[in-house]
């Protein structure tokens, strides 16, 4: 009983942390929300338009704000509160979310109002996402347990992905696209709550005096090898892996022949795989060395999206995109775990908005890519060449893995992880050729 019991403690070791478990019982609630808007607005886009290229144009008004905000949005969550930036702009996510409801449950929506709410609610999302990011380590008190708590973080979201396509594609059926984006609206008030709730310690409540230019994040991301990598392998593999995702109601009306419930059930093995990766990651007991793990990940991402072009059949298709979920949700959340055990607590802040403008910020032209290539080659053609690219930026990163970890090293030995790190190193030198 002794084995299961410590496996299941080593599991959910953040939520001994009260804060944490506010934080991830409130946001819970809202991503749900959040992945039935996803789906519900792609499919009403597609549905008013038939175009592959209106679901990039969609996607990339709702993702550029975090491109184009930047150099805004990562000074802003190093300076003030970011409780209170979590706040304001939770509260301001509801009324795009309602405003959507309100034009598809009171008539017929025009593509562009689709559009312009939808990029109302990146402007918002590119303020959010790096004091959300930031805010995790407030969180937890040991920085050892900080790797769990970001696994856990990607488990919620990636359960969410699980539940909340399966719950928009048959709502959309049922009652049509309005309800999702009413109970994504509505579902705000559960993260709002959450933060109200929590007690902070004062230094962590204190509003920042960071005088720091987002030029010297920048400076700083560029100087040390392993973030400057693993942000440059995070927007290759959103530029031309993750857009897949905006194609997916092409995919499923043309190739698998399907409607909502088909595309809120693939989406939803996507999610299972997504899912497995996260609470595999929640089990390591350490970041130290999870960089040399990250060419395993994107190499599943990348081969698991190839295979998944081709598959003209349903149950293939579930199966193929839970593989290529898997490795491209082990990826990103490993790379999210890296950076924030190396990377300098004063820049922190910066830093993950280089994270939100490689991991967010690179996607909406991926999203308008995805779309015109798919116009003229098709889609199932668009996402084999996005896993083309992913497998070949891979090897890419693998050639810098020796640098990366021998600048690494030094500050897991600092943060007291030098044992891990060592070892780690050790695998490295073995791992040479003679």
């Amino acid at each position: 009983m002794d084995g299961p019991r410590s496996t299941l403690a080593l599991l959910l070791r953040a939520f001994k942390y009260r804060n944490y478990r506010l934080f991830f019982s409130g946001q819970c609630v809202s991503l749900i929300g959040t992945w039935m808007q996803t789906v519900a607005l792609s499919w009403l886009i597609y549905r008013l338009t038939g175009s592959p290229l209106m679901l990039g144009i969609a996607g990339f008004a709702a993702q550029a704000p975090s491109l184009l905000l930047a150099p805004f949005t990562g000074p802003a969550a190093d300076r003030f509160e970011r409780r209170r930036i979590l706040l304001v702009t939770q509260t301001l996510s509801m009324l795009p979310a309602l405003g959507l409801a309100a034009l598809t449950l009171g008539g017929s929506p025009k593509p562009w109002q689709i559009i312009a709410l939808a990029s109302l609610l990146g402007i918002i999302n590119a303020f959010d996402m790096p004091a959300r990011q930031s805010f995790i380590v407030q969180l937890v008190e040991k920085r050892e347990d900080l790797a769990n708590a970001i696994a856990l973080n990607s488990s919620m979201f990636n359960s969410a992905r699980l539940i909340g396509p399966s719950i928009a594609g048959v709502c959309i059926a049922a009652f049509g696209e309005g309800v999702c984006f009413l109970v994504n609206g509505l579902s705000y008030l559960g993260v709002i709550a959450a933060l109200l709730a929590m007690r902070l310690p004062p230094a962590a409540a204190a509003p920042r005096r960071s005088r720091g230019s987002f030029k010297e994040g920048l400076k700083y991301a560029a100087g040390f090898p392993p973030i400057k990598y693993l942000l440059l392998m995070l927007a290759v593999g959103s530029l031309l892996g993750m857009p897949y995702a905006v194609l997916m109601p092409a995919y499923v009306r043309d190739i698998l022949h399907g409607g909502p419930r088909t595309l809120g059930f693939i989406m939803a093995a996507a999610g299972v795989g997504a899912l497995t990766g996260a609470l595999r990651l929640a089990l390591l007991k350490h970041p130290a060395g999870l960089e040399r793990r990250i060419p395993l990940f994107t190499t599943v991402f990348g081969l698991g999206l190839v295979a998944f072009s081709f598959s003209e059949h349903f149950l293939l298709s579930a199966v193929l995109i839970a593989l290529t979920g898997f490795g491209m949700v082990s990826f990103f959340a490993s790379s999210n775990t890296v950076i924030q055990t190396l990377v300098d607590d004063d820049k922190r802040g910066r830093v993950m908005a280089l994270h939100s403008l490689a991991f967010m910020g690179m996607a909406p032209l991926g999203s308008l890519l995805a779309g015109a290539v798919a116009s003229h080659i098709g889609v199932a053609r668009t996402m084999t060449l996005s896993g083309l690219c992913v497998l070949a930026a891979t090897l890419a990163f693998a050639s810098k893995l020796r640098e990366i970890s021998a600048h690494a090293a030094p500050v897991y030995d600092r943060l007291g992880l030098e044992g891990m790190a060592a070892g780690e190193l050790q695998s490295a030198e073995a791992e040479r050729p003679v």
